[in-house]
């Protein structure tokens, strides 16, 4: 995380220059951004026609709108959205709007709650997936790989000590078998029914648990 500051305001941003918490947006954040993102001669009204719909969607539904939609209700066509903001709507819009690629959920919540196990989660960092997402090398896993892992499988809920508890104990097994347990021997081991795993890991103890500690069950 850095800090960018305009006006006597310092604001915390990713390496990026996305803003990390979107409860510290202000107007002064997007005018500060606007040079960044292309936009040198101030914001319009027909900019903040756009930011103030990013901002009010992202209030009521916790989600930043895709372009179809910003589009279609501030009546834009693609060639206005990019006369707007040429940088493009999530690096120029979204960003002045300190709503983060992340779409909010991930952004505003995950980070809130889940921020003991990734400290580092806004720092680029690439990991090599097979071609269906499980993670190729096994060493490469950390907390953050965990938690856009879950966010990408829409898990229905934020990762809670529960989830937390069976995704350390399959690395932990790993770590010292070199292999993942089997469903059956999670469970006996974490004392779990298969019922409480389901609700848990509703995508399945393999696509769901063991993709998200960055595991697989070879065979």
């Amino acid at each position: 995380m850095k800090n960018f500051v305009y006006q006597g305001k310092k604001y915390k941003v990713d390496p990026r220059g996305y803003l990390i918490d979107p409860d510290e947006w202000d107007e002064n954040f997007a005018e500060g951004m606007a040079p960044k993102v292309g936009i040198t001669n101030g914001l319009t009204l027909e900019h903040w026609k756009v930011i103030r719909f990013i901002r009010n969607s992202f209030e009521k539904m916790n989600l930043c709108p895709l372009v179809y939609v910003a589009c279609r209700q501030n009546n834009l066509g693609l060639g206005d959205m990019k006369r707007l903001f040429p940088t493009g709507y999530h690096r120029g819009a979204c960003k002045l709007a300190g709503i983060s690629y992340r779409q909010g959920f991930f952004q505003k919540y995950w980070l809130e709650k889940n921020l003991p196990y990734h400290e580092q989660s806004y720092k680029l960092k690439v990991y090599r997936v097979d071609a269906q997402g499980f993670l190729v090398d096994p060493t490469d896993w950390d907390e953050n790989f965990a938690l856009n892992k879950a966010y990408e499988l829409k898990m229905p809920q934020l990762l809670t000590e529960d989830h937390w508890k069976i995704i350390y104990h399959l690395r932990q097994n790993f770590d010292h078998a070199g292999a993942v347990p089997t469903v059956f021997e999670a469970c006996q081991g974490l004392k779990l029914d298969l019922a409480e795993l389901e609700k848990l890991f509703p995508d399945g103890y393999h696509r769901g648990a063991v993709k998200i500690a960055g595991l697989r069950l070879d065979g």
